[in-house]
């Protein structure tokens, strides 16, 4: 490709996301509150998300506790040089779906951080697969330690990838 193709080529997105700290005194605010009222304060709009789910265009959230469902369009920004959804955007969407179905199950003041993630990509993405779902779930909530999983389907219902992870549970 010469230099001139390259540069008709070139496009441009352009997307707006909150400061998460500019939010810190609703935080605080809802830190007496379960996951799962926090998650659905996201949903509800009371809350901006995390700048990752602006990041990758996350359209809609659903929850309840141990489960969340997240959607996001495969689009061409997402590609990675093969001309498919670069993994990373879908691990960012599994590890997104299965950790906010961990956060569902918070009590007030609890929090979590993910231990891992570990993906198995089973088809490729492409602008074709359409409306992408992802949807995770909780397996096993314990007191210091949870196991959810996550799995990714296009608009047709087939499987992309799927994911389990572990996140560890704090109590301050």
């Amino acid at each position: 490709m010469t230099r001139t193709e390259a540069d008709s080529a070139v496009q441009t997105r352009t997307y707006s996301w909150t400061d998460p700290t500019a939010g810190f005194a609703a935080l605080a605010a809802l830190a007496q509150s379960s996951g799962l009222e926090q998650i659905q304060a996201i949903v509800d709009g009371r809350i901006a998300p995390p700048p990752a789910v602006s990041m990758i265009d996350i359209q809609e959230m659903k929850a309840r506790e141990g489960w969340i469902e997240v959607t996001m369009r495969a689009q061409k920004f997402h590609y990675n040089p093969l001309g498919t959804v670069h993994g990373g955007v879908l691990s960012t969407l599994l590890d997104t779906a299965a950790a906010c179905a961990v956060h569902t199950t918070l009590k007030p003041g609890q929090f979590y951080t993910s231990l891992d993630l570990s993906v198995k990509y089973l088809r490729p993405a492409t602008e074709a697969s359409g409306l992408l779902r992802c949807e995770g779930t909780v397996i096993n909530r314990g007191r210091s330690t949870a196991l959810a999983q996550a799995q990714v389907t296009d608009e047709a219902g087939r499987l992309i990838a799927h994911a389990t992870s572990s996140c560890m549970i704090l109590t301050p």
